[in-house]
């Protein structure tokens, strides 16, 4: 599966995590997976009599990045000059800043957790890929004439899937999706250095819960 077959898998599932779509409309099937009840990832499908026992190992893919739509657009569109606006290459920089800061954070979590990161694919290999969509920044640290302190509830918003997958056949064994909000603590200054810590807090959090479920799917396939 390709980078654009994941985000428009992401594309439905962020619907539910988001709220933008009802919580009725949330099928029980997604491409053959059926749902199952998790504590702590909010919507996750896993394929029918999957067996996640012989798997001691991880194959992970880079994890990708992707801002809300149009979110860049949007927040330059409500500044005033243009010292504060997001450009372009502020975009690409926490793209890629994140993507691989992202990426080291679900390797430490696998091998902390007893899941050796595998660099082939292997009968005792499970290939996982993960994605942080849906990024909204509320007080992204850009330089401004003059000196400003921003302040904000929270550091802002992000979307996490993740795919399980066969890494010898490719069969799909599992999906996830999952928002959570950033910085969610108080009316505090937001700065960069604030904003990547709330950031990374979410990402460690995700990729633990991701340790655990797998944890359990060795056990059970009900997710608890």
């Amino acid at each position: 599966m390709d980078r654009r077959r994941l985000f428009s898998l992401t594309a439905l599932g962020l619907a539910w995590a988001t709220g933008s779509a009802g919580a009725s409309k949330v099928p029980t099937e997604w491409d053959g997976l059926s749902r199952v009840k998790s504590k702590r990832l909010e919507y996750v499908f896993l394929a029918p009599g999957a067996d996640f026992r012989p798997y001691s190992k991880v194959q992970l893919d880079p994890t990708e990045i992707a801002f809300k739509k149009n979110w860049q657009r949007d927040y330059n569109r409500d500044t005033r000059g243009l010292s504060g606006r997001i450009s372009d290459s502020d975009v690409q920089r926490v793209i890629v800043e994140g993507g691989a800061a992202a990426s080291t954070i679900f390797a430490e979590a696998f091998a902390a957790g007893g899941y050796p990161v595998a660099t082939a694919p292997a009968a005792d290999v499970l290939r996982i890929r993960t994605a942080v969509v849906n990024i909204s920044v509320t007080a992204p640290d850009v330089p401004m004439a003059g000196r400003s302190r921003t302040f904000a509830s929270e550091a802002g918003y992000a979307s996490l899937i993740l795919e399980a997958r066969d890494s010898m056949t490719g069969a799909l064994l599992g999906r996830a999706v999952d928002h959570s909000l950033a910085g969610d603590t108080a009316a505090l200054m937001r700065n960069r250095v604030t904003n990547r810590a709330d950031f990374r807090q979410v990402v460690k959090v995700w990729a633990k819960n991701s340790v655990l479920g797998l944890n359990l799917l060795k056990t059970s396939t009900t997710v608890a």
